[in-house]
């Protein structure tokens, strides 16, 4: 075999690789005589059929399996024909890129502020309303009471444009708290004071942001049927609370909230400084990236994008961008996340971090109680999947990767308010 380089450009690197016509007959004879000691063919005793007999029945294939354990993309047609026979060289062409070389450097000149905020006894009662809330237990008004609000209506309802029923517009035996905010602007409204049997017409106008882009600004109207009235019943935040939720005692339910509620207030705290960490690695390192690592990442979070756009009913193009200038801001977030991708493991290799089994098997676990009922199938479907599983492994070694960075770094708490702690970045 004989190997030259043709072409190196950045990353991408180009080689032609020959296979001698002497090499291809060598593997051929080999492969033939093999093939004669075990032959048995009509005509000929066991083990002594001619070999020029014997290369003409399976000559090209065996050479087929012979070029095929070379290369996947043969020449062109006339060289592999030669080939096939073992007549003519046989040469293709490697093309591939090689991984950036980058020094890491040290870290100790990064400092973050870490936001923290602490869980107030406003934030656990605020909580334990929303439990009791989830646990609202209602009972039917008597026959012929209007509605108030915080009642719940069973209603039926058909919802038309230009007096023409809409797809997705219609329900059955819907259940609504009036003052809940969970239809459209002004429909509960229009429904307090109604009693069972009532059928009102409730007019609304949908929000002009509104998800369905077919519905959003336009006029409807309602046909609704009130099948039920139910008013709530008196649940205070005590003891039967609590063992409605399984406590022995209102106190050990607070003392569960507010060990969530810290958890929670960790993750966010985590998370923003790992954002922040992310962003100076980004601007701390910069070389030639992968073409083909970022046209398959930013293969990935367009078709996302793509799909969420469509089921929203909404243009890929992002508001007053075009298409195309959406892409390029899709790219350059694929480059972004390739980059990051590249420093991480380079850091975690240097420091050789490990994911433990443990870890594994713990991310596993939750991925599989996300399917209830096919515990056993997700299960079998990552263990006896490697590349599932790296996907699976790779959130974990990034999480492990910044634990490390965050020994290396200078990190300054600092406190500021629960709103502050969990606002979304702009970005």
């Amino acid at each position: 075999m004989q190997v030259t380089q043709t072409s190196s450009q950045g990353l991408k690197q180009e080689y032609k690789v020959v296979l001698p016509a002497g090499e291809l007959a060598a593997k051929l004879a080999a492969q033939l005589s093999e093939i004669q000691a075990k032959s048995q063919i009509k005509g000929f005793r066991p083990g002594k059929a001619p070999i020029g007999h014997l290369k003409k029945l399976y000559g090209k294939s065996i050479m087929s399996d012979v070029l095929q354990e070379a290369v996947n993309d043969p020449g062109g047609q006339e060289e592999v024909e030669r080939a096939l026979t073992a007549e003519g060289d046989f040469s293709y062409v490697v093309t591939f890129e090689t991984l950036p070389k980058f020094d890491i450097g040290a870290f100790d000149d990064i400092s973050l502020e870490r936001p923290v905020a602490e869980v107030a006894e406003d934030d656990i009662e605020k909580a334990l309303q929303s439990l009791a809330d989830r646990a609202q237990e209602f009972e039917a008004r008597p026959e012929g009471t209007r509605a108030e609000k915080g009642d719940r209506l069973t209603i039926d309802f058909t919802g038309k444009l230009d007096g023409e029923p809409f797809e997705g517009g219609a329900g059955g035996d819907v259940d609504l708290v009036l003052g809940a905010g969970t239809f459209i602007p002004g429909f509960e409204e229009q429904l307090e004071g109604a009693a069972a049997g009532d059928q009102p017409v409730v007019k609304v106008r949908f929000p002009e942001d509104y998800a369905a882009k077919q519905l959003a600004g336009k006029d409807a109207e309602f046909d609704v049927t009130v099948k039920a009235v139910a008013a709530p019943k008196t649940l205070g935040l005590d003891e039967e609370l609590a063992k409605k939720y399984g406590f022995e005692s209102l106190e050990a339910m607070k003392t569960a909230v507010r060990g969530n509620l810290e958890a929670d207030f960790d993750k966010a705290s985590r998370e923003k400084m790992k954002r922040a960490l992310l962003d100076a690695l980004d601007r701390r390192y910069s070389f030639e990236l992968p073409e083909s690592l970022v046209a398959q990442e930013f293969a990935n979070i367009w078709g996302q994008h793509e799909q969420e756009s469509q089921r929203a009913g909404q243009p890929v193009a992002e508001d007053g961008k075009t298409e195309e200038e959406t892409k390029a801001e899709f790219r350059k977030i694929a480059e972004r996340r390739v980059r990051l991708g590249l420093v991480l493991a380079e850091i975690g290799k240097s420091a050789d971090v490990k994911v433990d089994e443990k870890d594994l098997t713990d991310a596993l676990v939750e991925r599989a109680r996300m399917f209830p009922g096919q515990e056993k199938a997700v299960w079998d479907y990552y263990r006896n999947n490697e590349q599932a599983l790296a996907q699976l492994r790779a959130p974990i070694y990034e999480e492990r990767v910044v634990d490390h960075l965050s020994k290396l770094i200078k990190i300054a708490d600092k406190t500021v308010s629960r709103a502050e702690l969990f606002k979304e970045d702009e970005e």
